[in-house]
């Protein structure tokens, strides 16, 4: 049974709406149509609009309180991707949900547990409200990089989990585009926590079970940056297996690995380049020392679009019966990448003191 594509609204026009939400939506436009971009000021919606326009001729241009109400009540508007400031991403998000629209937040899914844990009970009232639960989805897009699915196919050919090591050293200097960010430098665990929460994606979809308690040291040492800028936490996974994970917000040599050392093998994940394109370099070491590698390009943001639409789209088909949305971007996958930061932030500030993740 067909359906008309659903139709869509951008609630931002920052940097990631204009250099990766248009181009890679444009990517998949057969499949949903934009209706709208609203921002609060005039000036920002209209910017983001003359870009999108190029490849969306008819979207709107919505701006302040006047811009989002008339978003909020337009029922042709089906789902909308809130791409804000994080401190203000899960207020716009549920006020979005009790409007009846279905919706794709930004990353981190909140500031902290107590706001999660808000923000889901708010979730499940208003949810209560509607024959069928609106979806609530966290854009984080590592688990839909192909070399972490590839990962999924090759863990169990490792045996037993020895070790895990996460090191991250990342590249958030003044010619990067997000290091002026205000709202960045203004939210609890800063960068660590807005950046972190990709790392710990790839983390958990990697070894495929949960973060169970931490102990963490921080430190700030470039101050250019927001505090911390670096943190050093040994980890315990609940399947018993014990790791480290080490990020450094801003290094002159980047480099970001997950490694996964197993009784019958070794799995590895480089971030890197090959042949001119981004992406990531699988590799796989076997119980009689032979190793194979692949390169897997970056395409997670758009597979994650591509996913939320075609939930969104199932959803309207099924029209008041449940739909069971695509677990990897639900709002709780996204609340517990955001706990298992806390948790190591928590450590820091207490000297290193174990802290268990907070379950969600």
């Amino acid at each position: 049974m067909a359906t008309n594509p659903p139709q869509i609204a951008i609630l931002g026009a920052g940097i990631f709406v204009r250099t990766q939400y248009i181009p890679r939506l444009s990517e998949i436009s057969d499949l949903f149509l934009l209706k709208a971009i609203w921002s609060r000021s005039e000036e920002s919606a209209r910017g983001a609009v003359e870009l999108a326009r190029k490849f969306f001729p008819g979207v709107d241009c919505k701006w302040g309180a006047e811009g989002f109400d008339e978003i909020a009540q337009d029922d042709s508007i089906t789902a909308v991707a809130v791409v804000l400031a994080g401190q203000t991403q899960v207020d716009t998000s549920l006020r979005m949900l009790k409007a009846g629209k279905h919706v794709l937040q930004e990353k981190p899914a909140a500031a902290s547990s107590s706001e999660l844990e808000t923000a889901l009970s708010a979730y499940n009232s208003i949810s209560a409200n509607f024959p069928s639960r609106p979806i609530w989805s966290v854009a984080e897009n590592y688990r839909f990089e192909p070399a972490f699915l590839e990962c999924k196919n090759l863990i169990a050919d490792i045996g037993n989990m020895m070790s895990v090591q996460v090191i991250v050293e990342g590249s958030m200097n003044s010619s990067n585009p997000y290091f002026s960010s205000s709202w960045r430098r203004n939210f609890t665990g800063g960068f660590i926590l807005d950046m972190g929460v990709h790392f710990i994606a790839g983390l958990r979809m990697l070894v495929g079970c949960e973060v169970v308690s931490v102990s963490a040291m921080t430190s700030h040492v470039d101050l250019t940056l927001p505090p911390p800028d670096n943190i050093s936490s040994v980890f315990q996974l609940e399947n018993g297996c014990s790791g480290v994970f080490v990020m450094v917000v801003s290094s002159k040599s980047p480099k970001i690995i997950w490694r996964v050392v197993g009784l019958n093998g070794t799995l590895q994940v480089e971030r890197g380049n090959h042949e001119g394109r981004h992406g990531y370099q699988v590799s796989f070491y076997g119980i009689d020392g032979q190793s194979k590698s692949s390169f897997f390009p970056f395409s997670g943001v758009t597979d994650e679009l591509k996913a939320f639409i075609n939930d969104v789209s199932q959803a309207t088909l099924k029209n008041g019966s449940h739909y069971e949305a695509d677990s990897r971007i639900s709002f709780v996958e996204g609340a517990r990448d955001v706990a298992v930061l806390e948790a190591m932030l928590e450590s820091g500030a207490r000297q290193g003191s174990l802290v268990q993740v907070k379950k969600f």
